[in-house]
């Protein structure tokens, strides 16, 4: 499967290189409408990320194992073994979980950074796209789109690049949890790590972190589409029922890795902060525009 992945990531690359820049925008626009407008299920584009991460490999990853991804499995693994304080494997995944979310810290805040800037740019989007209605204005919208962000500086691919460089270290992370051994038989509290949570606590945790993640994330935004409100729904109902098909590990990792992105976004995004700063430049504004009519009027009066 990581060669087929590593395959298909030449295909693509090669495939972009004979692309000129308006071709490369009109491909983009025609992605973003498919998962967009057409409102891929976030069902199906989960059951995938199932599929993909089960096809990983089914076999026990120990220090006989060979290859490269075995390799990696198995120094993840051991990391959890020597953080497994007292034995606890379930105490290892979250201290395990928590150094990795702490390294990525810095591509989570380079994501949301550029998430704000395109959604600050959504409503001269929407304009854009009001202007170059239908399929034979593709190109020309694209073009105009790529202006728009040349002018504000904006790169509207780089929130993919956090999680390209997560994907493969969920994956590592998984194998781990679901293919070493000693991880896999260990136990935290009530639920062997190896076995689904009988008591459903880790998938309802998980699922609850998820909704308030993705509420705070998106609380923020001028605009809330349709579509955020139903992926704020559907996203935390879809994370209950992956934690209620998968071991009770990769449930305390999904878990504790949905905990601390909420804390991160309230330490380092916090939209409370964001919206009471916005509102006070927005009043600011409007005093400044408010005494500059006054002082026409003044002056008007005057003659």
């Amino acid at each position: 499967m990581l060669r087929y992945i590593i395959g298909m990531t030449k295909i693509v690359h090669g495939l972009m290189n004979h692309l000129n820049g308006r071709r490369k925008l009109v491909l983009w626009s025609i992605l973003k409408e498919f998962l967009v407008k057409k409102k891929l299920s976030l069902s199906i584009l989960g059951t995938g990320a199932l599929l993909l991460l089960s096809a990983c490999g089914h076999g026990d990853v120990t220090s006989q194992s060979s290859g490269v991804w075995e390799r990696l499995i198995l120094t993840f693994g051991k990391a959890i073994q020597g953080l497994s304080f007292g034995g606890s494997i379930g105490l290892g995944i979250i201290i395990f979980t928590i150094l990795i979310r702490a390294v990525m810290i810095p591509l989570y805040n380079r994501q949301i950074k550029s998430s704000r800037e395109l959604q600050e740019l959504q409503p001269e989007l929407r304009r854009l796209q009001s202007e170059y209605p239908g399929r034979e204005n593709r190109e020309a919208l694209a073009y105009a789109q790529q202006e728009l962000y040349k002018e504000h500086g904006v790169n509207p691919y780089a929130s993919f690049l956090p999680l390209i460089i997560q994907f493969p270290i969920l994956m590592a992370l998984y194998g781990a949890l679901t293919r070493v051994p000693e991880l896999r038989e260990g136990s935290f509290l009530w639920v062997d790590l190896g076995q689904k949570d009988p008591y459903f606590i880790l998938p309802i945790l998980a699922a609850a972190f998820t909704f308030l993640s993705t509420w705070l994330t998106n609380k923020v935004a001028k605009d809330r589409s349709a579509m955020l409100i139903v992926m704020n729904i559907m996203l935390p109902i879809f994370i209950f029922w992956f934690g209620t098909q998968i071991s009770s590990g990769v449930a305390l990792y999904w878990t504790v890795s949905n905990a601390f992105q909420v804390v991160q976004i309230l330490v380092f995004n916090n939209p409370f902060k964001i919206i009471a700063e916005r509102n006070r430049l927005e009043a600011e504004e409007k005093e400044r525009k408010a005494k500059i009519r006054r002082a026409k009027k003044k002056a008007n009066k005057r003659k």
